[in-house]
C-alpha cells in the first residue's frame, strides 16, 4: 500500500534529477566545445604568428649561402643584359671580386664584405632584388635607349638626386640660375655628348639613384674627404671602400692598435722612424678629435645647405690610415631643407620634437615643432664621443693637467650649447666653442712634441670650397 504510493513520487524526483543531469551535460558540452574552439583558434593564431615571425627573421638573417645566391642572381641578370656596371665583368666573368662574408641584413638592406682586385671593399644595396626598384618610366615609352641624349640623362638624374636628398629646384635658382653645379657634376660623371646609353646602363643607374646613401656618397665624395668613397657598381649593388667602423665598447672608439700599425706602414716610406710611427695613443685620439671638428665645420659651411647628422654613434664612423674621420653610414644624414620638413610636426611638448639625435622645440601656442634644429652636430659629438674620450676616469693621472682640465671644460660647455643662432649655420656661441676646442687640441698635440700637420684636416688648414648650388 504505502510503498506502492511512494513509487510515483520517487520516480518523479529521479526523473527530475536525470533531466537536470542531462541539461547540465548539454551545457557543459556546449561550454566545452566553445572552450575547445577558442583554444584551437588561439593555438592556430599563436603558431601562425610564430611561423610569420620566424620567416620574417630568417628572411632577413645574414648568411653566406643567401649572400652568394644574391650575387649569383645579379650575375645572371648581367649575362641576360638586364644590368651592367664597371664592376660586373670583374664580379661575374673574370672572378676578380672574391666573396668574403655577409656583414648584415637590415630592413631589406644587404651589406657584404668582398675583395676586389685584392683590395677589401663593402658591397651594398638597399633592396635585395634588382626588380624591386622602380624602373625608369621614360624607357617604357621609347623603342630604344638611344633616343635619350646624354643631357636627358643628366636632367632625369638631377631630378632624382634632388628628390632623394630633399632639395628643391628653388634652391638652385636662389644660388645662381639654371646651370646648377649638381647638373655639371653629373654631366662630368657621364659620357661625352656624342655617345648614347644602353637600357641596361640606364636601368642600373636608376636603381642606384633610388638609394639615398649611394646618392649622398656619390654627390659628396669629390667634395669632402669625410665620406666613404664609392669605388664601382654592378646593377643595384655598389662598392665602397672598406674601413673599420668604431665600437661603443672600445674606450677609444676606434682600434688604435690597427691604426698605429697602418700609420707605421704609411710612415715607412719616410724611413723606419717616420713621424707616424711615433704617435702615442693620446696623440692619435687628439688627431681624430681634430678630424671630427674638421668634419663638423665642413658639413656646416662647405655646402649651400647645412648637413645634419641625426644618428651619431661610433658604429657610423671610421678612420683612414691618416686618422681622417669618415662617415660610413649616412642613412640618417639630411640637408637643411629635408631636415626642416622632418622636424615640422605636431607636438604637445619638446619631447615630441626629437628625431633621433636631431631635435627642436615645441611651440606650445601653435602646437607645432620648430623647423629649425635646436642642437648641432658638434653638440651631439661632444656629448657622445668627446665627453667619454676626455673624461677624468679615462685620463687617470693626466686629468689634472691644466690643458686637460681646459679641454674637459670646453667639452662640457660644448654639450650644453644649443644651436640657437641667428643665421642657422652655427655662427655664434657654437662657433666659439668650436674654436676653443680646436685651440686646446692643437696645443695638446704641440705639447706632446707632435706637429699639428698630418692627422686629418681642420679649419686652420683651409679647404677647397665647392658649393653645391642645388
Amino acid at each position: 500500500m504505502v510503498p506502492g504510493g511512494l513509487v510515483p513520487g520517487g520516480g518523479g524526483r529521479a526523473g527530475g534529477l536525470c533531466l537536470l543531469r542531462w541539461l547540465g551535460l548539454r551545457l557543459w558540452s556546449r561550454r566545452g566545445t566553445l572552450v575547445f574552439a577558442l583554444l584551437w583558434f588561439g593555438s592556430w593564431l599563436f603558431l601562425n604568428g610564430l611561423v610569420l615571425v620566424h620567416r620574417s627573421i630568417m628572411s632577413d638573417y645574414c648568411t653566406d649561402d643567401k649572400s652568394k645566391r644574391i650575387l649569383h642572381r645579379l650575375c645572371l641578370e648581367f649575362a641576360e643584359g638586364s644590368v651592367t656596371g664597371d664592376m660586373c665583368d670583374d664580379l661575374c666573368v673574370l672572378g676578380l671580386v672574391e666573396y668574403k662574408r655577409c656583414l648584415y641584413y637590415e630592413n631589406g638592406k644587404k651589406v657584404i664584405e668582398a675583395r676586389w682586385r685584392g683590395k677589401p671593399v663593402i658591397l651594398k644595396s638597399k633592396l635585395e632584388n634588382f626588380s624591386s626598384y622602380e624602373p625608369l618610366g621614360i624607357l617604357d615609352y621609347q623603342d630604344g635607349a638611344e633616343d635619350l641624349s646624354p643631357m636627358d640623362v643628366v636632367f632625369y638624374a638631377t631630378l632624382e638626386v634632388r628628390n632623394s636628398l630633399g632639395l628643391a629646384e628653388d634652391d638652385e635658382e636662389e644660388e645662381g640660375g639654371g646651370n646648377s653645379s649638381l647638373s655639371r657634376l653629373w654631366g662630368k660623371k657621364l659620357r661625352s655628348p656624342d655617345k648614347t646609353y644602353s637600357r641596361a646602363e640606364l636601368a642600373s643607374l636608376w636603381s642606384l639613384l633610388q638609394q639615398e646613401e649611394y646618392t649622398f656618397l656619390r654627390v659628396l665624395q669629390d667634395l669632402s674627404s669625410h665620406v666613404a668613397q664609392v669605388l664601382g657598381s654592378c646593377g643595384h649593388f655598389y662598392a665602397v671602400e672598406y674601413l673599420s667602423a668604431g665600437h661603443a665598447w672600445d674606450q677609444n672608439i676606434f682600434s688604435l692598435d690597427e691604426a698605429a700599425a697602418a700609420a707605421a706602414g704609411a710612415g715607412a716610406g719616410a724611413g723606419p722612424r717616420g713621424p707616424r710611427s711615433r704617435w702615442t695613443t693620446r696623440q692619435m685620439v687628439h688627431r681624430i678629435a681634430l678630424s671630427f671638428l674638421d668634419m663638423v665645420w665642413h658639413f656646416d659651411n662647405d655646402f649651400t645647405h647645412r648637413l645634419h647628422l641625426c644618428d651619431i654613434k661610433p658604429e657610423n664612423f671610421a678612420i683612414r690610415t691618416d686618422l681622417t674621420v669618415v662617415a660610413i653610414d649616412v642613412d640618417m644624414a639630411f640637408f637643411e631643407p629635408k631636415m626642416r620638413d622632418i622636424l615640422d610636426q605636431n607636438c604637445s611638448s619638446d619631447d615630441d620634437c626629437n628625431f633621433f639625435d636631431c631635435s627642436s622645440r615645441c611651440n606650445m601656442d601653435k602646437r607645432r615643432c620648430s623647423r629649425r634644429r635646436r642642437n648641432t652636430n658638434l653638440q651631439v659629438i661632444c656629448e657622445k664621443i668627446f665627453r667619454p674620450w676626455f673624461s677624468p676616469t679615462l685620463l687617470g693621472a693626466k686629468a689634472g693637467l691644466p690643458l686637460q682640465v681646459e679641454l674637459q671644460r670646453a667639452v662640457q660647455e660644448c654639450t650644453e650649447t644649443d644651436g640657437d643662432v641667428d643665421d642657422g649655420r652655427g655662427q655664434g656661441r657654437g662657433s666659439d666653442v668650436h674654436r676653443r676646442l680646436l685651440d686646446v687640441l692643437t696645443r695638446l698635440l704641440q705639447e706632446g712634441g707632435a706637429s699639428a700637420d698630418g692627422g686629418g684636416a681642420w679649419e686652420g688648414k683651409g679647404h677647397v670650397h665647392t658649393a653645391l648650388n642645388f
